[in-house]
């Protein structure tokens, strides 16, 4: 009876939490963390297949909204009407922690077709930072420790973050297969989803309309 009742209230714990849920997946994503992360935005990464636009995953940014909001009041001042250019890359450039979580919502996706996606993403972003360098054997390292054995489904949840001392970390259903120690790495990641050319446009604005917020 005690387990049950134990079980009842994370249950009821679990419903307390507020939710953003990604309109083209239907994935959820809380809007806080246990480690006081908050969300920034949601989006949703699609690859084109013979033609078709295949959802592959759901994602949701989140950041240490406390440390973003010392860096732009000390780096920024006030806040602009809306996000510029300077304040995307004093997040990238940071060291605050941030965390992508990603939901995959194609079935059929396997860990060795992830690992070919991420390597060219984030090559062709440590080649924007370096202007032109490519480095693959850094890009390799994020999910080079991840094996294809490991069975994604529909559900999967793959969260990469950056810990402070420049760390990227890679969790793959809850099991830590990479911890890569590299600035560069920690920017190129970030600039994947806020630079230039990020992967979804919608998503790095809907980020930065949380920005002047933080003011």
């Amino acid at each position: 009876l005690p387990r049950l009742r134990t079980g009842q209230e994370e249950e009821a714990k679990k419903e307390e939490v507020a939710v953003e849920i990604e309109p083209k997946t239907g994935v959820s994503f809380p809007f806080k963390l246990d480690d006081g992360k908050q969300l920034g935005c949601v989006g949703l990464r699609k690859k084109s297949m013979l033609g078709i636009g295949i959802k592959i995953y759901g994602f949701g940014i989140y950041a240490d909204n406390e440390k973003l909001r010392e860096l732009l009041k000390l780096k920024i001042g006030k806040a602009p009407a809306k996000p510029t250019k300077d304040m995307y890359q004093l997040v990238i450039d940071s060291d605050a922690e941030m965390m992508v979580r990603l939901v995959i919502v194609f079935s059929s996706l396997t860990m060795n077709m992830v690992r070919k996606n991420f390597d060219e993403g984030l090559g062709a972003s440590i080649k924007k930072l370096t202007g032109g360098k490519k480095n693959e054997a850094l890009a390799n390292k994020v999910m080079g420790q991840a094996s294809d054995d490991i069975k994604l489904t529909s559900g999967s949840v793959i969260e990469i973050s950056r810990l402070p001392g420049n760390i990227l970390q890679t969790k793959v259903i809850g099991e830590v297969v990479s911890k890569v120690e590299s600035e560069l790495l920690c920017r190129a990641y970030v600039n994947m989803y806020l630079g230039d050319d990020p992967l979804d446009k919608d998503t790095q604005e809907k980020f930065g309309m949380s920005l002047p917020s933080l003011f």
